[in-house]
């Protein structure tokens, strides 16, 4: 099990989206504040950025920029150009978005991708991304995002048979190359957090224990020799690079496997207990109110896509 993948299909919620927009200047485009992140690929000609806080970031062909939290953004093609609010053309069932400003200026197009994740459970790993990521063309750098992007190009340019399967796939590839790509640039000597913790063995070790058997009664110690370290040692370098003692992470884990199995399964409350971890319905409700304040049953009604 990928701890990276396990984590984005756990807190990704509902369909993502993808679309070309073809812009003629002057021309810009408002994305609302959200429960959606957004990534951006320039294709053709230039534009700029405007976030909700910060400084106008200036993009050329290939540049690559992803907005994981939601937060509200502009795409111009230079600043102080008037907005309107994103508005796309699609159909009630498709994955496809187009949009179109027509004008007498330069042409700027852009492949663009939105994400739902659950906002009210975002995993560290998105919580420590800046708001905006922001990934340059540079000859040689990231090959397999460039190529993930040809591909989802090519599938937006001409609509053929298997799009509509093909596409979903690879929106996500997307979204996953895109975390990749950031989080080699945040390698060397001075990486923190997520970047750390995904290339140290020892805390990846312990992070796949945890996502692949959430069942099981771990304990500091059975982590810790699971990875090779003392006690006191894993339990310190786990909090460090993660944000959270390994037990804490453990019971968001569990907590953040039971809202997907609710919204996403027909698995009874008992199943999900099991498979989380807890001895009984009662304890597993009991725990899970606590962390979302709802009941389990309720959560499921109210969250379930549809």
């Amino acid at each position: 099990m990928d701890v990276l993948s396990d984590m984005l299909s756990a807190i990704r919620t509902g369909q993502p989206y993808a679309g070309r927009t073809k812009c003629q200047a002057p021309w810009g485009v408002l994305f609302p504040d959200g429960d959606a992140a957004a990534c951006h690929v320039v294709l053709q000609g230039s534009c700029w950025l405007i976030p909700r806080d910060g400084a106008p970031l200036a993009l050329g062909v290939g540049d690559v920029v992803f907005t994981p939290h939601g937060d509200a953004h502009a795409i111009v093609d230079q600043p102080g150009s008037p907005t309107i609010d994103y508005q796309p053309k699609r159909g009630d069932e498709s994955f496809i978005r187009e949009m179109t400003i027509p004008g007498a200026g330069a042409t700027t197009q852009m492949l663009c991708a939105s994400y739902s994740f659950d906002q009210a459970r975002p995993h560290p790993l998105l919580h420590g991304l800046p708001s905006v990521v922001h990934l340059p063309a540079r000859v040689g750098h990231h090959p397999a995002l460039r190529a993930a992007v040809d591909l989802m190009g090519n599938e937006l340019r001409q609509s053929r048979a298997g799009t509509e399967a093909i596409l979903p796939a690879l929106i996500d590839m997307l979204l996953l190359y895109v975390l990749r790509a950031w989080l080699d640039d945040q390698s060397g000597p001075a990486m923190t957090g997520w970047a750390t913790a995904l290339n140290d063995p020892a805390i990846t070790i312990g992070l796949h224990r945890i996502h692949r058997h959430p069942e099981r009664p771990w304990t500091v110690e059975d982590l810790a020799g699971e990875a090779g370290l003392s006690r006191a040692a894993f339990a310190k370098r786990f909090a460090a690079v993660v944000g959270h003692p390994p037990l804490t992470y453990l019971t968001w884990w569990r907590m953040t496997t039971a809202a997907r199995l609710l919204r996403e399964s027909d698995a009874t409350l008992s199943t999900v207990a099991e498979r989380c971890g807890y001895g009984s319905e009662f304890a597993f409700a009991k725990a899970f109110k606590r962390e979302f304040g709802t009941a389990p049953g309720r959560y499921r009604r109210h969250r379930r896509p549809g």
